[in-house]
Order: structure tokens, then sequence, then C-alpha cells
């Protein structure tokens, strides 16, 4: 059978054996009232005992889209119907360690509300537009851009993803990491390792909110920031927002994240001789950061020894120019040596990387070139190679249409 994957914005077609299974999600119904939406943001403003005439409103970057310019033209329409003038409301664009965007992708992700509205280009490294804030009992600082201070009512919009070691993404994480100081996103990230046993932290998982040490120093520091809004999307495959979730408090996030899990947790613990994955296209596959966690995925769906291939065009590159210095530190071991002495960006990464190579093979389509492919410790492969391999698997097969959703 002929199977369409995505690569970037194209199609692959790859030919399956008549024994190839299908790991899949299930597919999020679009529900969505946009008259609701609206009336529940009236509703909610009407019930506050204070008046609001500033807003500030969190919103991630293109790599992680929730429809904004379908969306963000109903909540700015919803605060000035109450009351708020335009000149008062102001985006914040949560970067986290992310680069900044051009323009016109700023357009593309934002529509028509990014010339209408003033938007903030959030700076990690910008000390003068931070404020410390406390610090944690595991001791990561709890530095913000100190604008989001100065508002009347503080919202956050995004979607509810996992997060293979934050346990999830969107509500909390638009704030910490997406509009927090370097040194402290980089602090936070490095709970993710444990120096002590040279592994990484066995809490840090996809959909792992408790006991998972990275996730808990995110939930004390979001009871030190300042109260907020959360609007959660829950988005499908083609990235459409299917449910929106109001709340306001930290369980109102976990309530959110237990609906994504209905839709996206898999409890089949079937693994196979190969997987085909793709990590569902542009933009999840738009570096290999962003890339890593489909890699990371579906690995758990391959048995020890087994094959990999993972479709990820990574039009951007790595994602990070110094990723790739960290594979020169001498393996596992010189990573955490080196660590010890100064966390850096995306070591987990690189570390999950590797540990993954170790029990796999992986092989990679991607634009990325060979060289830097291997250092990671896979082989770049090309669709006609990839099919080579399929055809040649005498084991168990499987095919993903979508990593970046699907996880265990």
């Amino acid at each position: 059978m002929e199977v369409q994957l995505k690569y970037g914005n194209e199609d692959l077609a790859l030919a399956f054996p008549s024994k190839a299974v299908e790991v899949r999600h299930i597919e999020p119904r679009k529900e969505v009232d946009y008259g609701k939406v609206k009336r529940d943001l009236h509703s909610y403003l009407y019930s506050i005992n204070r008046q609001v005439k500033d807003v500030g409103i969190a919103i991630s970057d293109k790599t992680r889209l929730c429809e904004f310019p379908l969306f963000l033209p109903l909540i700015t329409e919803a605060f000035t119907e109450y009351g708020v003038k335009k000149e008062n409301i102001t985006f914040y664009i949560a970067y986290g360690t992310h680069p900044r965007q051009t323009e016109q992708e700023c357009l593309n992700s934002y529509g028509g509300t990014y010339r209408e509205f003033r938007f903030v280009h959030h700076d990690s490294r910008d000390e003068s537009q931070l404020e410390l804030l406390g610090t944690t009992s595991r001791g990561t600082p709890v530095k913000i851009n100190k604008s989001i201070l100065t508002h009347d009512l503080l919202v956050t919009f995004g979607a509810i993803l996992h997060h293979y070691f934050a346990g999830f993404g969107g509500g909390r994480k638009l704030l910490f990491p997406g509009l927090a100081g370097y040194d402290a996103i980089l602090k936070n990230h490095s709970l993710f390792l444990d120096f002590k046993k040279r592994k990484l932290q066995k809490g840090c998982q996809s959909g792992a909110l408790d006991g998972n040490p990275l996730a808990m120093d995110l939930e004390e520091i979001d009871e030190i920031l300042p109260n907020k809004l959360e609007i959660h999307g829950i988005l499908n495959s083609r990235k459409e927002v299917c449910e929106i979730h109001f709340g306001l408090q930290y369980h109102h996030f976990r309530d959110a994240c237990d609906r994504y899990d209905d839709y996206f947790r898999t409890g089949d613990s079937t693994q196979y001789d190969l997987v085909v994955a793709s990590a569902g296209g542009y933009p999840k596959d738009i570096n290999y950061i962003q890339a890593h966690k489909s890699i990371h995925n579906a690995a758990s769906f391959v048995k020890d020894g087994g094959t990999l291939v993972i479709l990820a065009e990574c039009r951007d590159g790595i994602g990070n120019q110094a990723f790739m210095e960290l594979f020169s530190l001498g393996g596992t071991e010189g990573i955490f040596a080196a660590m010890e002495k100064a966390y850096r960006n995306n070591a987990g990464t690189a570390l999950a990387t590797l540990e993954k190579a170790k029990r796999i093979s992986i092989r990679f389509v991607t634009s990325l070139d060979r060289d830097s492919v291997s250092l990671m410790g896979m082989v770049k492969t090309s669709p006609l190679e990839a099919g080579e391999l399929i055809e040649a698997e005498k084991g168990t097969v499987a095919w993903i249409a979508n990593a970046s959703l699907l996880y265990r």
C-alpha cells in the first residue's frame, strides 16, 4: 500500500507491505463555538471585582501556532467591547530561547492583528527587560519580563502540547520559560539531567507532571508568577483549534492536559522492528530542535536494536547554532562533565539524541547535511533508501503520520 507522509510542506509517498500497521492518535473533532469563546471571555471580565483598563497577552512563536489569525481578533474584540482601548492591549511573543522572527513570519503567524496592536518581542538575554520575583526550592531564579507586571490583566493564549521533558507545553510555559531570562531558563532545563547517575532524569517524560522535577519546578514558578487567565487550545493534526478551555488556576491547566491525553496518549505498549515516522510537516519539522520531539516519541515504538526512519525537513537547520558543539565534547560523559561546569541550552536534547542512537538505528530523511546527521549518531537517508529499507524488512513494520502528536 502507498502512504503519503508529510515532509516540510510536501508529501512523500512510500510503499508499505500489507502487514504494516499504522500507529495513530485519536483525532479531535472541531467543535469550537467562536461566539462562545467571546461570551466566556466576557463572563470572566464581568465576574472579576476590579476594573480592567490594560491587558497583556502572552502568545507563542511560529513553532507552536494556535490559529492566531482567527482567534486573536476574537480575543481583542472581546476586550474592546468590554471597554479596553486598543492602545492598551499588548501582545508578548514568548520566544524563550528561540530566535526572533522576521516581520513576514510574524504576519504569517498572527495575521492582521500584528499590524493593529503592539507586539513585544521578548529577548531572554536582555537583562534590562527582566525582574527577579523569587527563587524556587530547586534554585531556579524566577526572572521574568518586567513589563507583564504592569498590566491590570495578564492573559496567556496558546496550544496545549506534550513536551518530551517538561511533561506538557503551553499554559504556564508561555510565561516561563516563554518570557523568562536566559540563565533562569537554563537552570530550569538543567533539571532534566541527573548529574550523579550520569543519566537523564527518569521522571522527565512526555505527559508527566507528577514526579517530574522540571515540571514540578515550573509548577512552583507558576505560584510565584502573577495571576492570569489562561486560554488553552487543543489542536488536531491539521493544526486547527478544536477545543478551547479557560483556566485561572494550575489545576485548570492540568485538566486541559488530561483532555489532551484523551486524544494523543496511547496505552498500546507494542514495539516494532521498523517504524517509519513523519514529524508532521512544517512547522513541526522546522528545525532539528523541534523535530527531535517527534524522533523521541517515535523511538518509543521501536524495539531495542530496531530501526526508526524519521522524515523531518529541518529547513531552518538545527535551530541552535551552538547545539552541534555539544557532540564534540566526548559523548555522554563529556557532555555531563561540561554541563556540571556550565549548563548549555539544549544539552538535554543532545544527550537524549545520543541515548536513542545507542539503543536503535535512526535513519534520517532531512535537508540537514550528512556530516551533522552523522555527528548526532544517525544516518542521512534518501526517500528512495527509506523505501528500500521498508521493502527489505522481514520483521514487524509500523508507520506514524504525525509523530509530533502521538506519545506513550
